[in-house]
């Protein structure tokens, strides 16, 4: 029956107005579930990203100056007085801290490329691999350049060349110091690379949600 206010008007309500509290909802637009993740995903990634340019940035400063503590060790000598390429050990101290340091301002370099484009310097699989497998090898290298540079420098500890040339084993220690510094800031990069290259083996990307 039409309502006293609808006979008033002269009003003749349609079916589907009498059945309007029964139409369907009209769908609201929404963001697809996948564009969400990889939001997500791709700040998880520049976050984890920065991590390691953080740790790398600290690997390449230690090692460089490691470096330079060795390489002037004597700029203040006489001719007479010991001098780093004289000791084997210490040579390879200075070897490994300078490649270290090297490597270390390319893989930042590939860490800004990746954190500013989205994307790896080289393509993933190798980018992945790449630093993993680097960072083990020079990780190896520092740890053992370092070590035998210790022993070195207590060697000398119970000669006269310290006793004569004090300085001379003080940078030298130093260098060191800085050395295994380097090394624990490499290692740290070296468990993250290694984190992503078992989510690129399992999810096929670089990270794991």
């Amino acid at each position: 029956m039409r309502s006293p206010q609808a006979l008033r008007n002269g009003e003749n309500p349609s079916p589907h107005r009498r059945n309007s509290n029964f139409s369907t909802p009209s769908a609201t637009p929404h963001h697809p579930a996948s564009h969400f993740h990889s939001t997500v995903t791709v700040h998880k990634l520049r976050r984890f990203n920065s991590l390691i340019l953080l740790f790398r940035l600290a690997a390449f400063c230690f090692s460089l100056t490691s470096s330079v503590f060795m390489i002037t060790t004597n700029s203040r000598s006489s001719s007479s007085s010991p001098h780093w390429y004289d000791f084997e050990a210490f040579r390879f101290v200075l070897a490994a801290n300078a490649i270290v340091a090297v490597y270390s301002l390319f893989e930042m370099v590939a860490s800004v490329w990746e954190i500013s484009r989205d994307t790896t310097l080289f393509p993933e699989s190798l980018q992945v691999w790449f630093d993993f497998g680097h960072d083990q090898v020079f990780a190896y290298l520092l740890v053992s350049a370092n070590s035998a540079g210790t022993e070195m420098a207590r060697t000398l500890r119970n000669t006269n060349t310290c006793t004569a040339t004090n300085a001379f084993c003080v940078q030298s220690d130093i260098s060191i110091a800085l050395g295994f510094a380097g090394f624990l800031f490499l290692g740290f990069s070296s468990l993250l690379s290694g984190f992503r290259v078992v989510c690129f083996i399992i999810n096929g990307s670089r990270f794991h949600l």
